[in-house]
């Protein structure tokens, strides 16, 4: 007899602990391009993409194809042991991608964190600096030096403590949040001279679009004006692309809509298209700073991981998913302010979006202050209707909005249909 959901949830609650959150009260058993089905055979539009990785969607044909061919001839030897080609092959694309000055080197590791704690590795060495700057509502990771740089405290620091030390955090230009750029400069200036010295700073690290911290964009102005800083006083800038990269706002990577340049970026989620995989890209120079053997990771540039991630890089292109996601994220904030004028929807606050990388705000109706109780509501009413969606934002208030960018129109029109329907079913 097949398992059904109430039986995996309490095979899940007796063998997993609980700081390892599910959203959902459901598992998923198979899944195609942007459509998931559970074990009971309920069907799901997917507005998550496993949190910004599935870009490309489940199981695209091109990232199958050079996995499968991949695993028919090697799954693992440890690039530290020997090498192979599809690392290399994918170091060589992708340094030809990043958008940095001059030439680029790429590290391979497994998640996120990994790629954020080897960022700040390689800054260091670099630099032989020990100071990090990172900024309010971001999220780097939940290793410990990643989570010291993440910039929310619940559910992400608590009871984890001490942390790292040299680490300081700054304020992120949030207009929604009464953040102005000139008061995170001037606020960052404060931080260099009470704090943390410049000449003491490895790097400052920061999302082109912070993900958990809400989907804000970084203003323009804001990035070349630290790039300003970082070059006045010898700083590595890091940009943590990994949930913003691969396509999803409608460039390989985000900070290319600001056309400033860093010295490191951090890549994993969209990378392979469901298999793990992260990276550090970054200057040649910078890269080669630890010494040999001061890099790396058993599983570190699996092979197969690498061959599907070359299959995403492909899929890419072949099915211009850069313009897709602009095509994608102009519907979904076309439906949304749609929705924000009716007068029987729950109040949205802002509506901000780059690509296929949306989110909303719920305000309470009364107040118009945040209401964090109404996003949990609607994602659980979406998600009891057919749809996945995910919250977040500092306030818990934000709702986002992540399809795989190989979705389909009348899917995407799908999932908002139904979107809509629990933001005026819901009561205000």
């Amino acid at each position: 007899m097949a398992a059904t959901n109430s039986d995996l949830l309490k095979r899940r609650d007796a063998a997993v602990p609980r700081g390892v959150s599910t959203t959902f009260p459901a598992f998923a058993d198979r899944a195609d391009n942007a459509e998931l089905w559970d074990v009971e055979g309920r069907r799901f539009i997917d507005f998550a993409a496993g949190i910004a990785v599935l870009n490309t969607g489940h199981r695209h044909p091109t990232v199958l194809k050079a996995a499968q061919a991949q695993s028919d001839r090697i799954t693992h030897a440890a690039f530290q042991v020997m090498g192979y080609e599809s690392y290399i092959a994918l170091a060589e694309r992708l340094n030809g991608l990043a958008p940095v000055q001059g030439p680029a080197k790429t590290l391979f590791i497994t998640t996120g964190a990994e790629a954020v704690e080897n960022a700040i590795k390689i800054a260091r060495a670099f630099t032989n600096r020990p100071g990090v700057v990172s900024f309010s509502g971001a999220f780097h990771g939940r290793t410990l030096l990643a989570t010291a740089l993440t910039g929310k405290a619940q559910p992400y620091k608590q009871n984890f403590g001490p942390f790292p030390t040299d680490l300081q955090r700054a304020p992120f230009p949030a207009e929604s949040l009464g953040i102005s750029v000139e008061v995170a400069l001037a606020a960052l200036d404060r931080l260099f001279r009470t704090d943390l010295e410049p000449q003491r700073t490895a790097a400052i690290i920061l999302e082109p679009v912070q993900g958990e911290g809400g989907f804000h964009q970084a203003p323009v102005e804001f990035l070349k004006a630290i790039r300003a800083i970082c070059d006045q006083h010898g700083i590595l800038l890091i940009a943590d692309e990994v949930q913003s990269g691969f396509a999803r706002t409608g460039k390989m990577f985000a900070i290319e809509h600001s056309g400033v340049k860093p010295d490191l970026i951090t890549v994993a989620k969209g990378i392979a298209g469901g298999f793990p995989l992260a990276g550090v890209i970054g200057r040649a120079a910078v890269m080669d700073a630890p010494l040999p053997g001061g890099l790396g990771g058993t599983y570190g540039g699996n092979p197969v991981s690498c061959a599907a991630a070359l299959g995403v890089l492909d899929a890419i292109v072949e099915d211009n998913l850069q313009a897709r996601a602009v095509e994608i994220g102009a519907t979904l904030v076309a439906r949304l302010e749609a929705i924000r004028q009716r007068n029987d929807s729950v109040p949205i606050g802002e509506i901000r979006g780059i690509g296929a990388m949306v989110a909303f705000d719920l305000l309470t109706a009364d107040t118009a202050a945040p209401d964090p109780e109404a996003a949990k509501r609607i994602t659980q009413d979406a998600f009891a209707h057919g749809l996945i969606l995910l919250s977040c934002g500092v306030h818990g208030n934000t709702v986002r909005l992540l399809p795989p960018l190989s979705a389909a129109d009348d899917l995407v029109s799908a999932g908002m249909d139904i979107l809509e329907r629990c933001l005026v079913r819901a009561p205000n």
